[in-house]
């Protein structure tokens, strides 16, 4: 550690104020405006503006130990935790929630200094390692936190190190929202390139419908059945990409349930499976040498060979118009969901001969594997910046950061 630096404990540079028993804040108590109650989306998102519930002023005086002022952090305690947000000036007046706590530093410590630090990795490391609860964490006790080391130099050097990490991260915000829209401008290009290839497909005065079309369309099982490690997979939506099938993780089923699943039809190489829902529209092709069945809310597809080619409507689906259409009679209040007899009855105008299908397939096959070297690029400059990020941060409590980045 850096020459001049002290090791304190986090209980001796602040004071600690865990929310309300949730009791003590039941729904039936809120009023339409008044004192604010604030919640862990606070923490998480960094903003004091969004209030969802309120307090009137006799409930306020009764809980004004848990009130929040400007200055002090709060860092969220279950769930998405270890999140801290500064509270800055002028925020409603209000008190917080169960789900929060409150950290008032001290005159020893910056309260900036102390946000960056709890965002380290040293801290976050320790805070998992004392949180309880299996399923959803849950910050360990005030008591235990208060235990937890923080390397803490003079306030001079306090202030220097947040200046530079200051300079720093902003240039790291400002790389990162760059690789963000490149990112998305890659996508947009091939969903753009694909709009444009089947822009004629939906409208016309000659179309054919996906029943004329195909072989056979034919719905899973509607069945439940035991996973096990071995065996053969059963697709569900989950395994449905954009074109392909993702069989990492899928679920397997013994060879009785894979015959009793492909009694009416043994999906077969090309054939294509169409998700219903969750995420409804998602469409890959079998390749060669799988042996699936059908999962839950899944459709199996077989293209006539002599009038289009599988991976040619595989790309027609996923544009934009055509999965637009598709879903605009879809069932259910929460999950969308595509009808047996939609998917049956979709008009394709102006279906293009076999060699032109095969033509526009080379040329998606091809700007897809160059959209996906860019995403791929660009998904690594963000990763390389976060981790850059962490480095940084480790350094300035380390000592380490002796002049400006």
């Amino acid at each position: 550690m850096k020459s001049g630096w002290e090791v304190k404990r986090l209980g001796e540079v602040c004071s600690f104020i865990r929310g309300p028993f949730g009791g003590s804040l039941k729904k039936n108590i809120f009023k339409e405006d008044g004192y604010a109650v604030y919640e862990q989306q606070h923490a998480i998102y960094d903003q004091f503006d969004k209030i969802r519930y309120f307090i009137d002023e006799k409930k306020f005086n009764e809980m004004k130990r848990f009130e929040l002022n400007s200055g002090d952090l709060i860092m969220s305690c279950s769930g998405t935790m270890g999140k801290i947000a500064v509270v800055p000036k002028n925020i409603k007046q209000g008190i917080i929630n169960q789900a929060l706590l409150i950290l008032s530093p001290s005159k020893k410590v910056s309260n900036i200094f102390l946000k960056l630090w709890m965002q380290s990795e040293n801290f976050q490391d320790s805070l998992k390692k004392y949180s309880q609860g299996a399923a959803i964490q849950n910050v360990a006790s005030v008591k235990i936190l208060k235990e937890i080391e923080i390397p803490l130099p003079p306030l001079p050097e306090q202030q220097r190190i947040v200046a530079i990490l200051d300079e720093a991260f902003a240039a790291i915000a400002k790389a990162k929202t760059n690789a963000e829209q490149n990112l998305k401008n890659a996508k947009e290009l091939f969903e753009s390139y694909l709009q444009s290839v089947f822009e004629n497909k939906l409208h016309g005065s000659e179309f054919e419908t996906l029943d004329s079309l195909c072989e056979l369309i034919v719905d899973c099982e509607h069945k439940t059945a035991p996973i096990q490690e071995t065996g053969y997979p059963s697709i569900r939506t989950p395994n449905i990409g954009k074109g392909v099938l993702i069989l990492d993780g899928v679920n397997r089923v013994s060879e009785e349930t894979y015959n009793e699943w492909t009694r009416r039809a043994i999906p077969q190489t090309d054939d294509l499976i169409l998700a219903r829902e969750a995420p409804a529209g998602n469409i890959g092709v079998i390749p060669e040498n799988i042996k699936v069945c059908l999962g839950q809310r899944t459709v199996l597809i077989r293209p006539k060979k002599n009038k289009i080619i599988s991976k040619f409507l595989a790309y027609l689906i996923l544009s934009k118009d055509v999965q637009e259409q598709l879903l605009s009679h879809s069932t259910g209040a929460t999950v969308e969901h595509i009808n047996m007899k939609d998917i049956r009855a979709f008009k394709i105008f102006n279906i293009s001969l076999i060699t032109e299908q095969q033509t526009i397939v080379q040329k998606l096959d091809a700007l897809l594997v160059e959209t996906k070297q860019l995403e791929a690029i660009y998904q690594q400059k963000i990763n390389d910046l976060d981790e850059l990020k962490k480095s940084i941060l480790q350094k300035a409590f380390a000592g380490e950061l002796c002049y400006r980045l």
